[in-house]
């Protein structure tokens, strides 16, 4: 649509006056040195808090009203600061501007869940002299940081400290992740009671040679000894003599004597297994011992008897594992836990374990009683936590006090730094939950603006966007 307008030009009649022209305007339509409608303006304005340069620019374009990223930012800056209201529970945390190098604080209303204002930095003073230039804050929510803690003090001396339950519990988990660390030998489950059988049993155990079913009943060797076996003993049966026979069928001494003492030719086919002894017996006892313990790889075993004064091939060896493999299959061993698993089991609550988490864990603990004395202290704090009963927490001080678990003292230790802040955390129902969610939505806007994410823009985008404004 194209709008055709014509308003009128006055002039100043005084020399002295340094507005020697100006334009009339149309309220909601024109304004000076405008080069868009005030609608067109609100729209760019928009486009520009919820898009920032880049992606606004190119939006613009498919709405046909291109304008440049540098245009959108200059459109933001020129936004009016959005009206700061103290607000009853106020949120502190900090912000990471540059990460590892600069930070900044974000204030946040935990009532309503809007961002109150931006600082660029985190230290005591500022946040100190923000609080003393708003006065009426009753009840602070922020993370175990001193700093925070001692701006609290300074600029709101009246003002309750509550400490973030989050915090307080990932503190714990540390803790107990210390502990379990300390136990890590136990956490691999010992060998159960039916390999420890299986390998006894397997101790006493000769596997049986594996023979043929049945004489050779076909083929050239079949037929050849058959024959060799009747004229032998049908010689035999004429009075003839072994060296006789030999000379007449033309067949060795030793052979002639094997035709005759057997009884018939299928006990040649067939063949008997006599008491040999075989060079790997001596170390077969320990070969069941680790088959039982759950090594079934070949080349591994030969090298083990082998350091322990095996001389035979490798082979052989591997004949034998075959054989026990058929006999003696074993189901693959389980992998033991990490001390990270272990941790998560610790603290997380009973019911989101899986039935073999749960099993595992209690096995783990029967093992540790160090690890069984952690995991009720943890239940006891949970619960704590849970139902709000921070007047409670001298007597869980206490009891982890009386027993002998260093890193639980630790972490006692650190609550009694910053013990009314705790005490209230784990009373009040506030929490910097809200904090943490507009954190996170912080880092998407920096993400979004490529590196443009100057304090001043990031300010105006994030105090205008929470709000709405055009």
């Amino acid at each position: 649509m194209l709008i055709e307008l014509q308003v009128r030009r006055f002039r100043c009649r005084e020399r002295a006056c340094g507005q020697a022209t100006f334009a009339e305007q149309v309220d909601g339509l024109t304004f000076r040195h405008g080069r868009r409608s005030t609608g067109l303006r609100t729209v760019l304005e928009r486009l520009a808090v919820m898009l920032a340069g880049r992606a606004g620019a190119r939006l613009s374009q498919t709405l046909t009203v291109g304008v440049s990223r540098s245009t959108l930012l200059r459109l933001i800056r020129r936004l009016p600061e959005p009206e700061t209201t103290t607000p009853r529970v106020l949120g502190v945390d900090e912000l990471a501007l540059r990460k590892g190098h600069n930070y900044g604080t974000i204030l946040i209303d935990i009532e309503t869940r809007q961002p109150i204002d931006l600082l660029p930095d985190r230290t005591t003073s500022t946040v100190a002299r923000w609080l003393a230039a708003h006065p009426g804050v009753e009840v602070i929510c922020r993370d175990r940081s001193a700093a925070y803690a001692e701006a609290g003090r300074i600029g709101a001396p009246e003002a309750v400290h509550v400490a973030d339950r989050w915090h307080i519990w990932s503190n714990l988990a540390e803790a107990v992740e210390k502990t379990v660390v300390q136990h890590r030998a136990l956490l691999r489950e010992p060998h159960d009671s039916a390999a420890v059988q299986a390998a006894a049993a397997m101790e006493t155990l000769e596997l049986e040679p594996v023979s043929p079913s049945g004489p050779r009943t076909a083929g050239r060797l079949s037929d050849r000894i058959r024959e060799q076996h009747g004229a032998v003993h049908a010689l035999l049966d004429n009075g003839v003599g072994l060296r006789a026979i030999g000379r007449e069928l033309g067949l060795a001494r030793n052979t002639v004597r094997r035709l005759a003492h057997a009884a018939s030719a299928d006990e040649l086919l067939v063949g008997r297994w006599t008491d040999r002894t075989s060079i790997l017996d001596p170390h077969k006892p320990y070969l069941h011992q680790r088959w039982a313990e759950g090594c079934t790889i070949a080349r591994r075993l030969f090298e083990e008897v082998r350091e322990r004064g095996y001389t035979g091939g490798e082979s052989v060896v591997k004949k034998y594992v075959a054989r026990l493999r058929d006999a003696f299959p074993l189901d693959p061993p389980r992998k033991a836990p990490s001390v990270r698993d272990v941790t998560s089991w610790l603290t997380r609550h009973p019911d989101r374990l899986t039935d073999d988490q749960a099993q595992r864990l209690k096995e783990i603990l029967a093992r540790c009683p160090a690890l069984d004395r952690t995991a009720g202290h943890v239940r006891a704090f949970a619960e704590l936590m849970n139902n709000r009963k921070g007047r409670d927490l001298d007597q869980w001080v206490t009891s982890v006090q009386a027993d002998d678990l260093p890193a639980l003292h630790t972490f006692v230790t650190g609550l009694g730094q910053d013990l009314d802040a705790v005490v209230a955390g784990l009373s009040l129902r506030y929490s910097s939950g809200a904090v943490e969610g507009h954190n996170n939505k912080i880092k998407m806007l920096k993400r979004q603006m490529f590196g443009r994410a100057n304090f001043d823009l990031l300010r105006k985008r994030v105090l205008l966007a929470a709000r709405g404004r055009s």
